[in-house]
């Protein structure tokens, strides 16, 4: 067979070719848009995400902290505002009055406070003279009659008196000889709102128990006097036969008197049982527990979403605070050896205390906390002609009625001119 065969040139110009193809393949699997090596950008570093605004809560207390339930409450609160917030921090001053509130303030703006508090009126107030000058911190005072704002002067107050309500229901079931007994600071705004919530429910609870009940007042003349406090507790019980015993002032004597006498003890501010291991749930009834938290939480929040402060504050128990730990806890609530509600009545108490009463705490507690009940807006208020004179304002008549039943109060009035004790009490001299 004849074989063809391919001339030299021929077969050197076919592996030219070859090679050129194989060249052209190399260069197609190459990405047509991409740029040579020294030509690509460099790589972009990460955008570092802002850091949140550090914020310094400052807190000017008027009193010792240790060994009190309302400067305790407060001090308290800054703490779980700075375990919650890790941008958060606090920092305090104790034992404050009102010629020191202004160079205390100073001291922690220069530490940098971006919110000053007074948490107590009188060494509060003096906080609105340096708003102006430090426009860039909220200042705050707690609320006793005096309503004075500025746009970064705040003015506040927890509605205590709802969960003083539930109080009175629990003190009004287990008073036997038909006396309780409350040790007061002084006649004042705020000691008259408060004790009106708790008489409403002892009242309350003494009609639906059928029982005659008479709630006796004496005033210290002061928040915290532990001396004469101790003397009018046993007062109450000695002269007057109380056998239920609370307090509107500060310090701890009115519950060591309640327990070396044997008698129930209602507690107020804290839950100075699982708070402070003060005394057992065998004198102490109940408590009230105030988280002034939620009030400065809402400051913070303010400051760090850059927005103006509400300048009157009056939250109760239908606000909420979110601890670091997830518990969910409102401004104040019935409050005992840790637990809370109906649970937190003295499992030495419960057995005393007729279902029916133990069945109301319950659902008032439920309604105050959805906003659907308050026993301000449900009750009338009938003057006892007792109470604090104001200017232009003097005390009702007894027996007047201020306010009729099913009508809600405003805030301005119940902070500010609420100056007369509720039908039911008696004021000691």
């Amino acid at each position: 067979m004849r074989r063809y065969r391919f001339p030299k040139l021929m077969y050197l110009v076919l592996v030219l070719l070859l090679l050129v193809a194989v060249g052209l393949a190399a260069c197609a699997q190459q990405p047509a848009t991409e740029a040579p090596a020294q030509e690509q950008p460099a790589e972009k570093p990460a955008e570092e995400k802002p850091m949140e605004e550090e914020i310094t809560l400052a807190i000017e207390h008027f009193s010792i902290i240790e060994g009190t339930t309302w400067s305790g409450a407060h001090d308290r609160a800054g703490k779980r505002i700075a375990e919650k917030y890790p941008n958060v921090s606090y920092i305090y001053r104790e034992e404050v009055g009102p010629d020191s509130t202004v160079p205390f303030a100073e001291e922690l703006i220069a530490e940098g406070a971006d919110i000053v508090i007074g948490n107590a009126e009188f060494m509060g107030l003096p906080l609105k003279d340096i708003a102006d000058k430090y426009p860039q911190v909220i200042f705050g005072s707690v609320i006793a009659s005096d309503l004075t704002t500025k746009p970064n002067f705040v003015r506040f107050f927890p509605r205590q008196y709802q969960a003083l309500y539930l109080e009175g229901l629990v003190a009004a079931a287990l008073t036997e000889s038909g006396n309780i007994g409350v040790v007061s600071a002084f006649p004042s705004v705020q000691v008259i709102r408060r004790q009106a919530g708790f008489t409403l429910g002892v009242l309350d609870g003494a009609e639906l128990l059928n029982k005659d009940v008479t709630i006796y007042v004496k005033y210290v003349g002061d928040w915290y006097n532990p001396t004469e406090e101790r003397e009018i507790a046993k007062t109450l019980i000695d002269q007057y036969k109380v056998d239920v015993l609370t307090q509107q002032s500060d310090s701890g004597s009115p519950l060591d008197v309640a327990t070396e006498s044997g008698i129930w003890y209602v507690g107020k501010d804290m839950d100075i049982v699982g708070e402070y291991g003060w005394s057992s749930t065998d004198t102490v009834a109940i408590s009230f527990d105030t988280r002034w938290e939620v009030i400065y939480d809402r400051m913070v929040q303010s400051k760090l979403e850059g927005n103006p402060p509400e300048t009157v504050m009056y939250p109760g128990m239908e606000s909420t605070f979110t601890l670091a730990d997830g518990t969910v806890e409102t401004t104040v609530d019935i409050m005992n050896d840790g637990k809370v509600g109906v649970e937190a009545i003295s499992p030495k108490a419960l057995p005393k205390i007729p279902q029916e009463i133990v069945d109301l705490v319950k659902q008032r507690r439920e309604q105050m906390m959805k906003g659907e009940w308050d026993p301000f807006t449900a009750h009338a208020f009938i003057s006892n002609g007792t109470g604090l004179e104001l200017e232009g304002q003097p005390v009702p008549e007894k027996g007047a009625e201020v306010k009729p039943a099913g009508e809600t109060p405003t805030v301005e009035w119940l902070l500010a001119q609420f100056n007369f004790d509720l039908e039911g009490v008696t004021i000691l001299e």
